[in-house]
C-alpha cells in the first residue's frame, strides 16, 4: 500500500512540474510586455508606437516562422553531425501524437532572441526591414545554434553547460543587436564630429518614460522566474533556481547605484534599471548549478559591466544603442556562460542533473572553463557570420534605415500613420521642441545652412503657413510672419530683416523650457539638464515684401544645425490700419509719407 501511495504521488509530481513548465512558458510570453514597456520607455515618445508594433510583432512573426521550420531546426532529430535537427511538418502531420508543451516552450524563447534586438536599432530601422530580420532570427539563425545546446547537437555532447541562456538567447541577441545597430549608425545628433570625422562629443537621448522604463523592468523580472525555473523537475532545483536568479539582479542594481552614485555624483535610475537586467542575464546559464555566494560575485560583475558596456558603446566604438541592449545581454551574456566555469558547485540541487564539472573556484579546474569558452565562441561565429549576411542582404535590397525625415518627424507618424501613442495626453518630447538651446539631443549634423538638407531646414526652423489656400477674392495680400528664435540670433535676425526692407517690427522677449549645457547633472553618463531658455518673438507684417522672401532670410539667420533653432509662422492679414494717420492695408505698412 504504502508502495502505491508513493508511485501516486512520484506521478502527481510529474504532472505537477508539467504544469508549471506551461505556467513558466506564459512567464516567458509576458516578457514581451516588459521588453516593449522598457525599450518605449528609454525612447522618445514620438518612436512609441513603432516600438510597441515591433515587440507585438517580433513574436507574432516569430511564431508563424517556428511552426513552418524553426521548431523542427532546433527540436529536430540531428543532422549533418548534429549541426541542426532535421526539417519536418510534425505539428501539422502528427498533431495527435506531438509535444505541445515543448513546442510552445521554446518558441516563447525564440522570441525573446528577436526582441532584444529591436532595443539598439530603435528610432531609425525600417518597419519593413525589422520584420524581415526578426523573421530570419526566428526562422534560422536561433533555432540552429539552440540546436547545439537544448536539442541533442554536438555543444551537448561536449558538456558545454548553459541552463537557461545566457549564451544562446541574450549573447546571440546580444550579438545581433550590437551589428544592427553598428551597421544602421546613430541616431541624428547623437555624436558630434569634426572635420576630420573624429567623435568630439556624446550627446544623450534622454527616455521619455522612466517609469514605462520600471514597469518594464519589473515585468521582465517577474518573468525571469518562468524564464530560469520552468525546466526544473524537482522542488529543491526550482527553490534554488528561484534563489540565485532573485540574488544575482539585486546585487547587480546594488553595485550599480553605488558606483554611479561615486562616479557621476548621483545614482543614475536608467542605469540601475539596466543592472537589475545584466544581474538576470548574467544568472541565467549557471543559475541551476551555482549558490548564493556564487550569484552575488556575478551579479556584483554583472552591475559594474552594464556601465562600461554602456561607455564603451558611447565613447569607443561609437555604436548608438538606446535602451543598452548590447551592454545588458551581450556582455553580460559572455559573463554568464563564462561564469559556469568558474562557480559551478556540487552543492547546488541541479548540479547532478546537469552532468557537468566543478567550476574553477570550486575546485574543478579549467575543464568547464574551456568547455564554456569552445561553446560560446562556436555559437557567437554562428550568429556574427549570419546575421552579418542577413543584413547585408537587406541593406542592398529593401535598405535597413528610415530617410532623415522620417527620422526627425519620429517613426510612429511616418511608419504607421499614427499621430501619437498618447492621444488624449498632454506631452511634450524635450528632445524634439522648438525650444532646445545647442544641446545635447538636438545636433542635425551640419551647421551650414547651404550644405544642410532640406529636412535638416524643416527640423531646425519649421514654418507653419495658416496663409495658404485663401480664395483669391478673400486674399489682401497682407500676411503675418511670426518668428521664435534664440534670443542670440536676435540681431543677426533683426539685420537679415532689415537687409530685406522690413522696418516695422514687435519684438517680445519670452521663455521657453529646453535643455542647458553646462549644469552638471547626467543621464547615463552624460551631461544634460533641462532649464527656462530666454527667447524672442519677432513679428512683422508685409505687404510688398514676398512672404518666402522673409521665410528664407529668418532660417538662414536662425539655421546652426540644430532642433529647436526657431519655428516660423505665417497667417493672413484682413486689415491693417495705421493709426497716426488713419491709412489702410498696404499704404499702412509704409514707413515713408
Amino acid at each position: 500500500m504504502t508502495e502505491e501511495i508513493m508511485k501516486l504521488f512520484e506521478g502527481l509530481d510529474g504532472e505537477i512540474f508539467a504544469v508549471w513548465f506551461l505556467i513558466g512558458a506564459a512567464l516567458v510570453f509576458w516578457m514581451q510586455a516588459g521588453f516593449a514597456m522598457c525599450e518605449a520607455g528609454f525612447t522618445r515618445a514620438k518612436n512609441s508606437g513603432n516600438i510597441i508594433m515591433k515587440n507585438l510583432m517580433d513574436f507574432c512573426i516569430g511564431t508563424v516562422m517556428w511552426f513552418i521550420c524553426g521548431a523542427s531546426l532546433m527540436l529536430g532529430k540531428n543532422v549533418l553531425g548534429g549541426f541542426s535537427g532535421s526539417i519536418n511538418f510534425d505539428v501539422f502531420t502528427k498533431y495527435g501524437d506531438f509535444d505541445y508543451s515543448m513546442f510552445v516552450f521554446n518558441l516563447v524563447f525564440c522570441a525573446t532572441t528577436a526582441t532584444i534586438v529591436s532595443g539598439s536599432m530603435a528610432e531609425r530601422t525600417k518597419f519593413s526591414s525589422y520584420c524581415v530580420y526578426s523573421a530570419v532570427i526566428s526562422a534560422v539563425i536561433y533555432p540552429i545554434e539552440a540546436h547545439w545546446t537544448w536539442g541533442g547537437g554536438f555543444l551537448a555532447d561536449w558538456g558545454f553547460h548553459d541552463y537557461a541562456g545566457s549564451n544562446c538567447i541574450h549573447m546571440v541577441g546580444g550579438i545581433c543587436a550590437f551589428i544592427g545597430a553598428w551597421m544602421l549608425g546613430p541616431r541624428i545628433g547623437k555624436f558630434e564630429r569634426d572635420s576630420k570625422g573624429k567623435v568630439t562629443k556624446v550627446n544623450a537621448f534622454p527616455g521619455h518614460n522612466l517609469v514605462i522604463a520600471a514597469l518594464g523592468v519589473f515585468i521582465l523580472w517577474l518573468g525571469w522566474y518562468g524564464f530560469n525555473g520552468a525546466a526544473a523537475t524537482d522542488v529543491a532545483t526550482l527553490g534554488s533556481v528561484f534563489l540565485t536568479t532573485t540574488v544575482a539582479p539585486a546585487v547587480a542594481t546594488v553595485v550599480c547605484m553605488i558606483f554611479t552614485w561615486v562616479k557621476y555624483g548621483k545614482p543614475d535610475v536608467s542605469m540601475c534599471l539596466n543592472a537589475s537586467l545584466a544581474g538576470l542575464v548574467a544568472i541565467t546559464a549557471p543559475c541551476d548549478v551555482t549558490d548564493c555566494a556564487g550569484s552575488a560575485i556575478i551579479g556584483a560583475v554583472a552591475g559594474l559591466l552594464v556601465v562600461f558596456g554602456v561607455w564603451f558603446n558611447d565613447n569607443v566604438t561609437h555604436v548608438d544603442d538606446p535602451v543598452g541592449a548590447v551592454a545588458v545581454h551581450m556582455l553580460n551574456g559572455i559573463w554568464g556562460t563564462v561564469a559556469v566555469g568558474l562557480f559551478a558547485t556540487d552543492t547546488a540541487p541541479g548540479f547532478a542533473l546537469a552532468g557537468i564539472e566543478k567550476g574553477l573556484f570550486y575546485g574543478g579546474g579549467v575543464k568547464q572553463l574551456g568547455l564554456q569558452f569552445a561553446g560560446m565562441g562556436i555559437t557567437a561565429a554562428w550568429t556574427v557570420v549570419t546575421i552579418l549576411i542577413a543584413f547585408f542582404i537587406i541593406k542592398k535590397t529593401i535598405g535597413l534605415r528610415v530617410s532623415e525625415e522620417e527620422e526627425i518627424t519620429g517613426l510612429d507618424a511616418t511608419e504607421h500613420g499614427l499621430p501619437s501613442a498618447y492621444a488624449g495626453f498632454s506631452i511634450m518630447d524635450i528632445s524634439n521642441t522648438m525650444t532646445m538651446s545647442v544641446n545635447e539631443n538636438t545636433n542635425l549634423g551640419t551647421d551650414s545652412y547651404a550644405d544642410a538638407s532640406k529636412a535638416q531646414k524643416m527640423a531646425a526652423v519649421p514654418v507653419v503657413r495658416a496663409d495658404e489656400g485663401i480664395p483669391k477674392d478673400f486674399s489682401t495680400g497682407m500676411s503675418k510672419v511670426v518668428i521664435i528664435a534664440k534670443l542670440s540670433r536676435y540681431e543677426v535676425l533683426k539685420r537679415a530683416m532689415n537687409d530685406l526692407g522690413v522696418t516695422g517690427m514687435t519684438v517680445t522677449q519670452v521663455m521657453g523650457c529646453g535643455v542647458q549645457k553646462g549644469a552638471g547633472e547626467k543621464y547615463r553618463g552624460v551631461e544634460i539638464d533641462a532649464t527656462l531658455l530666454p527667447k524672442v518673438k519677432l513679428e512683422v507684417v508685409v505687404s510688398e515684401i514676398p512672404v518666402d522672401a522673409v521665410i528664407e532670410a529668418a532660417k538662414k539667420a536662425l539655421y546652426t544645425g540644430h532642433i529647436g533653432d526657431g519655428k516660423i509662422f505665417v497667417y493672413p492679414v484682413s486689415r491693417v490700419v495705421k493709426i497716426r494717420t488713419g491709412e489702410e492695408n498696404a499704404a499702412a505698412l509704409q514707413d515713408v509719407e
